[in-house]
């Protein structure tokens, strides 16, 4: 049951003192900055409203997440079964429990980020100003209490003993919710002063303020311990729009720490165990994270399991939050080493890394393949299926969508297609690949784009200069790119349409050694410059030329659009060859050029013959 009502923030702070309102190991530090403070202390203390808190009833057996302590809370408690979690509303309980609660200096940081220490007060003066801002009258001092000037030469403020905090009208924010401490500091302080105009003021900044915070209440919701936890992970990315995401990683974190299992410390640790594969496996890339792990390894479970008993296979966001830890520990070792086999069944189709890779979410299934059975894909009629299955979800452009439901499907069908040529799984039926669209590929954002870059590459092309097969290692120590073959100048100067020019039909890989030698002249003219400057073999040249699926003759005599059309074809025919499909509406458009997308040929990435 989900519930919502005001509480007292007073008990809300005692309940965070006692340890009984903890923190679940998912929430990240506290990170508010010294003026945020304030000026949450001057909402407060104006009676306006801050935001709502989620909390979660702890007590059940599925939503069992490791609980700490919020900052500030004497560690002896510890040892206190938390009777709820704080789900949304950590920042902002933790900077009111640590300013008006504690006893102890808040341990914040600057404008800069700079690590500083203070203690907070109101100047009661300037609380009752009705044309000062409050937050004027929120004072923050360093821990030895004392505001300094002048490299430190000069006092400007000093709150350092009682005595001072009365003398300056200052009263300490740190005690406003014990009444006790309260009552001391004001009989002392109109004692001090002996004065009933300060008694009077006194009167004034209870009623108005200390009685406000006193009685102040933030909107509750209540997740009991009968919600499910994808329900909870719903209900927190409703509330906590404005905030960082409660992610699956995160909230499977919790629950595995709950077994004393540290995930983030193992998800690091795997990061260097895929530290091989690098060009792939690397956390700027983002082509694989800790949840897409987490999916990975619920999908094989779940596989197992219907292997087992028949239970159906679902890798959807609940399935992840149910993820066992036993389960999690059996498959782990196997799932790395199926992304490993991935990386490597990946450079084999000639994608070298995460930049050229058309699917970060194709890694998934793939990956999850080899893990259940590696030994299956060393069948050279399986590994035929495997890689045809991989082409027609990169030509077929069907993973760029919500996709859980496609690797069960695929996962499926591709372990049915190893026992029964017959059964084809669902991407290699619904892959379709149109001829129009090849001309309309222009960014490598496009995942059939940079799959028609790794087709190129698989046929063995050699460097128009050095002669050298652009393969693994020559690709990244040429920093090898992709470039336009006639290139954006002399297009430009012949008043070539720029949709032709700038499609993929006219780029492909070239290290970057040639791409700077070659310049932006008609390719006849670099062609004789290869020849006449680098001693480049006519013949040799042409070999070079055509293995970039070039006609060599339309190159020599510069025939742009001869050339571009016999490209074109070509580029289909390794389309069809790796799909094992014919494309579609290739006889429409034979012989012509079109372009769709108008849109797309605005946007180039690529860098050009320079």
């Amino acid at each position: 049951m989900i519930t919502s009502n005001n509480e007292p923030i007073s008990e809300i702070l005692k309940s965070i003192d006692e340890g009984k309102t903890q923190l679940p190991d998912f929430q990240r530090g506290w990170v508010w900055e010294d003026n945020r403070i304030r000026a949450l202390i001057a909402s407060i203390s104006n009676g306006y409203p801050i935001g709502a808190a989620m909390f979660l009833q702890t007590g059940s057996e599925e939503v069992n997440f490791k609980a700490r302590l919020f900052e500030g809370v004497d560690a002896s408690k510890a040892s206190v079964e938390p009777e709820r979690l704080v789900l949304d509303g950590q920042q902002r309980n933790t900077s009111i429990y640590r300013s008006m609660y504690c006893k102890s200096a808040v341990e914040t940081v600057d404008l800069k980020k700079k690590p500083i220490k203070r203690f907070y007060y109101l100047h009661i003066p300037t609380c009752l100003d009705t044309l000062t801002d409050r937050i004027d009258a929120v004072i923050s001092v360093p821990e030895t209490k004392m505001i300094k000037e002048n490299i430190g030469r000069d006092i400007v403020l000093d709150l350092s003993s009682p005595e001072k905090e009365y003398q300056n009208h200052c009263f300490p924010l740190n005690i406003v919710f014990d009444s006790v401490a309260t009552m001391r500091w004001q009989r002392s302080y109109t004692r001090y002063h002996d004065s009933d105009e300060v008694d009077a003021q006194w009167d004034s900044f209870f009623e108005k303020i200390i009685a406000t915070m006193i009685g102040y209440h933030i909107p509750v919701i209540q997740v009991g311990n009968d919600v499910p936890k994808e329900a909870v992970c719903q209900v927190f990315e409703n509330v906590n729009q404005g905030g960082v995401s409660l992610t699956v990683f995160e909230l499977v974190t919790a629950t595995f720490a709950a077994s004393n299992f540290e995930l983030r410390k193992d998800w690091d640790s795997i990061w260097k165990e895929l530290g091989r594969y690098k060009q792939f496996y690397h956390k700027k890339m983002q082509v694989l994270n800790g949840a897409d792990f987490l999916t990975a390894i619920t999908l094989l479970a779940s596989y197992e399991n219907y292997k087992a008993i028949g239970k159906a296979v679902s890798c959807k966001k609940r399935d992840v939050l149910r993820l066992t830890y036993e389960d999690y520990a059996r498959y782990r070792d196997r799932m790395i080493q199926g992304f490993k086999d991935a990386a490597k069944f990946l450079t084999e189709q000639r994608v070298f890394s995460a930049i050229e890779l058309p699917y970060s979410s194709q890694l998934i299934p793939l990956s999850v393949a080899f893990a259940i059975d590696p030994h299956i894909w060393f069948n050279i009629a399986n590994k035929a299926k495997l890689v045809q299955w991989y082409w027609c979800g990169v030509f077929g452009e069907l993973y760029g969508g919500a996709n859980e439901t496609r690797y069960v499907n695929d996962i499926m069908g591709l372990m049915a297609w190893t026992e029964d040529d017959k059964a084809l799984p669902e991407t290699v039926v619904r892959s379709n690949f149109h001829a129009s669209r090849l001309q309309q590929l222009c960014t490598r954002n496009s995942a059939a784009y940079k799959g028609v870059m790794a087709l190129i590459l698989k046929e063995q092309p050699f460097d128009f200069l050095s002669g050298s097969k652009m393969d693994f290692a020559t690709f990244f120590e040429e920093e090898t790119d992709i470039h336009h073959i006639f290139p954006e100048n002399y297009c430009n100067k012949k008043g070539y349409d720029r949709a032709l020019w700038n499609s993929v039909i006219n780029k492909t890989p070239i290290y970057a050694r040639t791409n700077r030698i070659i310049g932006g002249v008609a390719p006849s003219q670099y062609i004789s410059s290869l020849e006449r400057n680098h001693s480049v073999n006519p013949l040799l040249l042409d070999t070079y030329l055509a293995s970039h699926q070039i006609d060599v003759a339309a190159m020599r005599s510069d025939d742009f659009f001869t050339y571009f059309e016999k490209r074109k074809q070509s580029l289909l025919d390794l389309i069809e060859k790796a799909t094992g499909k014919v494309v579609s509406g290739r006889n429409e458009f034979e012989g012509e050029t079109t372009f769709i997308d108008s849109e797309a040929i605005n946007d180039t990435e690529d860098e050009e013959l320079s």
